[in-house]
């Protein structure tokens, strides 16, 4: 098949919330810029992640708190309903999963757009669809992440869910099962659940939220405990079977759970070999590529959002962004504090965590203090009355004297976050933080409450 040949500048290959911002930022810089996508420009987060779960968990919230009303204000009686949820992720999210507007942004500020599957085919080259680009200052790789499936017996031939089904679904089955009890198994478990599903969360590591403090996983176990939801923890799926319209999922020690719905939430996989790194002399059987502070892989090549293995966050990503543009340009750019690196689940009770867990900031072989303060034993967690599990915990390096991590679980802990992640990311002396006046009764007063345990 004969091919043509485009010089540019740049190619942006993936034009989710890393990529948009890259290539419209350096064709607005008056760059030639070339953006592949082969799916939905935007990338996961408008249409399947951070925008629509977060309304789904908006809409089950909101029943979670009408149910706490006979506790402390009379009585209420509210029936779920999942259209008006549906229906808004449709019509105010994500457009019916239509990019148009996302394309003519991108457009409009200069970019050339392409649908198709980018491969890098040598230094600076790039083709799709038989169409080859040549840039002549850099080719950018955001490419995110899709959901891995993990390799259990039987699972592949399932009409199991990910994140895209469960998302797009206008009905909701009566029983679910959950794989994997990471952040969004957690938030799309509590969801479902608190529309009317019978929920099962399977999660093979010790505990719910892993990567977080031990203690945010049984906190959040209990609680869904609570609400109805089967938790277990510490044994793998041993097979999957799909039989009558239910999923059968049997355990290792012989047990198996039923339910009409899977939902596969154990983890996100990059695709490498078919990006075609390999033609650049790098190694495409790892899982990331590997970044320098700038977010340069090697000459001429760049990498950003989850495909830099950082972090699998939105947020990240366009920092990172922001980073490559001014290295792409020439301009003086200090490398992102991944030390501070913040991340929030929203489940409820929300998760915030920071920097360091305590575990981790010992096998660092630093000198740690721990101060934990439930939100129920402070002020505004006390008159907050339902709903008010949660804590924080800060984990504090004792010779220097700062955080290096935090964790704050409640009603708002993403927001009560934002003053612990200043604090790790500036390394504030514990002395600053204790003489600092914090508005009352207030959550984040709870972080002046949890200093006081030091």
């Amino acid at each position: 098949m004969a091919t043509t040949q485009t010089d540019v500048d740049v190619v942006v290959i993936g034009l989710g919330p890393a990529g948009e911002v890259i290539g419209g930022d350096l064709a607005e810089a008056g760059l030639r810029v070339v953006g592949i996508e082969r799916h939905l420009v935007g990338g996961e987060c408008p249409y399947w992640g951070c925008v629509p779960s977060k309304m789904m968990i908006r809409a089950a919230n909101l029943l979670a708190e009408s149910r706490r009303v006979g506790e402390m204000a009379g009585s209420s009686t509210t029936s779920a309903d999942w259209s008006p949820v549906a229906r808004r992720i449709r019509e105010q999210a994500t457009d019916h999963w239509d990019d148009t507007v996302a394309v003519d942004r991108f457009v409009g500020k200069g970019g050339i757009f392409v649908r198709g599957e980018g491969r890098i085919t040598g230094p600076g080259t790039v083709e799709v669809d038989g169409a080859t680009y040549v840039a002549s200052k850099a080719v950018v790789v955001a490419t995110g992440t899709l959901a891995a499936v993990p390799p259990i017996p039987g699972l592949e031939d399932t009409p199991y869910w990910t994140n895209h089904q469960i998302v797009e679904t206008e009905e909701l089955p009566d029983s679910l099962i959950v794989l994997g009890g990471g952040a969004v198994g957690a938030e799309l478990a509590q969801v479902m659940a608190r529309f009317g599903v019978d929920v099962t969360v399977i999660e093979g590591m010790d505990r719910m939220l892993p990567r977080n403090e031990p203690e945010v996983g049984d906190l959040l176990a209990e609680v869904f405990r609570s609400e109805g939801i089967a938790v277990h923890t510490g044994q793998f799926a041993d097979s999957i079977s799909y039989e009558g319209r239910e999923f059968s999922v049997k355990m290792a020690d012989g047990t198996t759970h039923t339910a009409e719905k899977l939902l596969v939430a154990t983890g996100r996989q990059t695709f490498l070999k078919e990006l075609g790194i390999a033609n650049l002399g790098l190694d495409d059987s790892e899982q990331f590529l590997d970044v320098d502070g700038h977010q340069r892989v090697t000459d001429g090549l760049w990498a950003v959002g989850d495909i830099a293995g950082e972090g699998q966050f939105t947020h990240l990503a366009t920092r990172q962004a922001a980073v490559a543009v001014a290295d792409i340009l020439g301009n003086d750019v200090e490398p992102l504090n991944l030390d501070a690196l913040p991340a929030a689940t929203f489940t409820d009770p929300e998760v915030g965590n920071v920097g360091m867990t305590e575990a981790e900031a010992k096998d660092e072989g630093i000198d740690v203090a721990v101060a934990f303060k439930q939100v129920a034993h402070t002020a505004r967690g006390w008159m907050h009355g339902a709903g008010n599990e949660g804590f924080i915990k800060l984990v504090v390096d004792r010779n220097a004297d700062v955080l290096v991590g935090a964790t704050s679980v409640g009603p708002v802990g993403g927001e009560v976050l934002g003053l612990l992640t200043l604090a790790v990311h500036g390394r504030i002396p514990i002395g600053t933080l204790r003489s600092m006046i914090y508005a009352y009764p207030t959550f984040h007063k709870g972080v002046e409450d949890a200093l006081n345990e030091l």
